[in-house]
């Protein structure tokens, strides 16, 4: 019995070892992506994974009077909002929904940020993502209250008023807003990799459980 609990403790750990390689690949691929010389976003999205975590530009117009909050958002300790402002491309690639960065709390109301509402055509740099999927333990989002937890594109083009975006979101860069807001340049790495962790756990206990094992028997062979 106690052989049986080693094997299976000792191939966790090479189950987690295997999955440390293939995380550090995804880790790997989107640093990669993200140290790219920026390129065009194609108008026409086939296959948004490809685009995930790379850096693009796209030029063509805010539509200010129809930005979305998606929260809670926080930026060096401070509460806030990501602006989310529906971008119309010049080049008939249709609506893509631009987070153009972090406001605070006091500053959601655009009309306390009013340089920052950038007007004409504009070229905006940053990083293409693909919206993650509802956690699922989120709450629902606040549709009429503009309020977002999550991206749903459907939704959120219904509540602005335009057709539904590309299968993309832009992440602005950090280049600066004229008055200071939005602040850009909010993309996060946030996958986890704790597999090294997991890996000697489990083969710690593997080896703890043989040494018991062999002990014991040991023990028993003397008497």
């Amino acid at each position: 019995m106690a052989g049986g609990a080693i094997v299976f403790m000792a191939g966790l750990g090479t189950w987690q070892v295997q999955r440390l390689f293939w995380k550090q690949g995804i880790l790997d691929h989107i640093q990669q992506q993200m140290a790219a010389t920026p390129v065009d976003l194609p108008a026409k999205i086939d296959d948004p994974k490809v685009w995930d975590y790379r850096r693009v530009r796209l030029t063509g117009h805010f539509l200010n009077d129809h930005e979305l909050y998606l929260g809670a958002r926080s930026l060096k300790g401070a509460p806030g909002y990501d602006v989310v402002t529906p971008f119309v491309r010049a080049d008939g690639g249709g609506v893509v929904l631009v987070d153009r960065g972090w406001v605070p709390t006091q500053g959601k109301d655009p009309a306390r940020r009013p340089d920052g509402q950038l007007e004409g055509e504009v070229t905006v740099q940053g990083v293409a993502r693909v919206p993650p999927p509802r956690g699922w333990m989120q709450p629902d989002n606040l549709v009429n209250d503009n309020f977002w937890l999550w991206y749903d594109l459907p939704a959120m083009a219904a509540k602005a008023g335009t057709e539904v975006p590309e299968p993309v979101v832009v992440e602005a860069d950090a280049t600066p807003n004229p008055g200071g807001f939005p602040v850009g340049g909010q993309t996060r790495v946030t996958i986890p990799n704790d597999h090294l962790q997991y890996a000697i756990t489990w083969y710690s206990l593997a080896i703890a459980l043989a040494v018991i094992t062999y002990l014991r028997f040991s023990r028993v062979e003397k008497d």
